[in-house]
């Protein structure tokens, strides 16, 4: 009987998981690792690899897996949206809706 290796949970503050968030996300993505992001100590938010979360989402709303889907034929198609624009739509900083950009080759 072979036991799974028990899920590595880290708990750091935000601001940490801020600067270095390039090497949290390749951890949990390639490590199965999870990342508990805390304000003040409090939990806030998490990071986990996406298939764990596609999984997730599917077992909350399987209409979502149709979602997930047509998100990902979109990106095969190349249909994508610049970062620096989701930010600032994030920030508020945006009236409208940006626009998708095909990729560019």
């Amino acid at each position: 009987m072979t036991q799974q290796p028990k899920p590595m949970v880290h708990r750091i503050p935000i601001t940490q998981a801020r600067i270095n968030l390039g090497q949290i996300v390749r951890r949990a993505h390639l490590n199965k690792e999870y990342f508990i992001l805390e304000k003040d100590g409090i939990p806030i938010a998490g990071i986990m690899d996406v298939d764990e979360l596609e999984d997730y989402l599917e077992l909350q709303d399987p209409k979502l897996k149709k979602q997930i889907e047509e998100g990902y034929k979109a990106y095969q198609r190349g249909e994508v949206r610049d970062a620096r624009e989701l930010l600032a739509e994030l920030r508020g900083e945006l009236s409208s809706k940006p626009k998708r950009k095909g990729k560019h080759t």
